[in-house]
């Protein structure tokens, strides 16, 4: 799959986020980045095809099935951004704090007949794709639906109803205070700055 999208909007002699990576075979990974820039968000990316197919999360993921999470699509990042956390720098696209909120592996509710990727990546066009998610706090069955007639790039993150499932949820009350507070000092450092009309 195609990184120059991703490559495009990157100044990489700035950032230290990743260029590339090659994924492990026979292993397939997602990681949950809460991505602390201009608006808070989760980032949800899911290993397919060599890359890390990726969804934005305003509110972030939930382990309530109530919960509809709106879920962005947003361009394909490489494997080794699941590793990626720390700060990115102002001036910078998506300037702000990453922290690795949750990371495991993921398998198809529904292998079918081809082979993994081939699977997933048919899923996704289709709109309904069916996880079972194997984190820290992500476990069980998840969807992945897209909304039609609200554009290519909207779609819902649906907790399934299973042992795993739970009537609350707050994906904030799973992230460290150290981890709000450098986020909070950022945003704060970065309005100075630009009040200034300069950088880092």
């Amino acid at each position: 799959m195609s990184l120059v999208k991703y490559k495009s909007k990157r100044n990489f002699s700035e950032t230290t986020e990743p260029e590339a990576g090659k994924s492990v075979q026979g292993k397939h990974v997602f990681v949950v980045q809460r991505h602390h820039a201009t608006q808070l968000h989760y980032d949800f990316r899911l290993e397919i095809d060599g890359v890390l197919k990726s969804w934005a999360i305003p509110k972030g993921p939930s382990l309530n099935p109530g919960d509809k999470r709106l879920a962005m699509q947003v361009e394909d990042h490489p494997y080794d951004y699941k590793d990626f956390q720390g700060t990115i720098p102002q001036g910078n696209y998506g300037a702000g704090t990453v922290y690795i909120w949750d990371k495991g592996t993921f398998e198809l509710i529904h292998p079918g007949n081809k082979t993994f990727d081939k699977e997933a990546l048919q899923e996704i066009k289709d709109g309904d794709l069916k996880v079972i998610l194997k984190g820290r706090k992500l476990k069980g069955e998840f969807a992945l639906v897209h909304m039609k007639g609200r554009g290519e790039n909207a779609w819902l993150l649906i907790k399934h109803k299973d042992k795993y499932a739970t009537d609350e949820y707050n994906s904030e009350d799973y992230t460290p205070q150290r981890v709000k507070d450098a986020g909070i000092r950022y945003k704060a450092a970065e309005k100075k700055v630009a009040a200034k009309g300069g950088k880092h």
